[in-house]
This record gives structure tokens, C-alpha cells and sequence, in this order.
């Protein structure tokens, strides 16, 4: 039952933060992103947030992150208010690496393939 509760207020904590960063951080350092998981701790002091922006420039995340730590007292607030929660989690914002990960490992995929069983799309 308590994995189940878990679930629960990761996807709420989740989708609280897809509508209020959009529309409610005004930091210039956060443009427009997606957040791929919300992992909350056993305790559920900490909620760990991932974060994907749309543009795929790298030189930008750095300064993404910043914007969005500057915002987590604000953002933990209104977590806290609009999911229920008596005790809000601190909210740790990182980038979401797995889908590089998952490229990278379908390059390496299609490279150890023989070259007759490749086709393409």
C-alpha cells in the first residue's frame, strides 16, 4: 500500500510542476522543459525532479538548473499546497540523462550489427 501512495504523489508532484514551471517561473535561465520522473524519498523529505529542456543545446543546462533551484522554495510551496501535502519535499532538479543513454546504446547496437541485417527506416 505505501508503494502505491508513493506512486501517487511522484505522478501529482510530477504533474503540479509541469504546469506551475511554465507558467509561473519568470527566471530568463528556465526556458521551456519537460520533467521525465519525480523520484520522492522513503521519508519524503526529498523529492528528486528530472528535468529535460526542449532545446538540445548543452551550454544552456547549467543555467537551467540554476533557475530552477533559484525557484524551489517557490515551487515547494505550491507542491505542497496544491498536492496536499502537510510537510513539502525539498525539491533537487537534475537533467535526465537517459535518453542520451539510450542513444548511445542504439549507435553501439547498430555498430556491432552485421552490416546485411541493417535497414533503414
Amino acid at each position: 500500500m505505501a508503494g502505491n501512495r508513493q506512486q501517487r504523489v511522484e505522478s501529482q508532484i510530477q504533474r503540479v510542476l509541469a504546469t506551475l514551471i511554465p507558467r509561473e517561473v519568470r527566471d530568463p535561465r528556465v526556458g521551456p522543459l519537460t520533467v521525465t520522473q519525480v523520484v520522492v524519498s522513503k521519508d519524503k523529505s526529498v523529492a528528486r525532479v528530472y528535468v529535460v529542456p526542449f532545446a538540445q543545446d548543452t551550454a544552456s543546462h547549467p543555467e537551467l538548473l540554476e533557475g530552477l533551484r533559484a525557484a524551489a522554495g517557490f515551487l515547494r510551496g505550491e507542491v505542497g499546497r496544491q498536492v496536499g501535502l502537510r510537510h513539502a519535499p525539498r525539491l533537487d532538479f537534475e537533467f535526465d540523462d537517459s535518453f542520451d543513454k539510450a542513444e548511445r546504446m542504439e549507435t553501439l547496437l547498430a555498430q556491432t550489427r552485421p552490416k546485411d541485417s541493417q535497414t533503414d527506416p
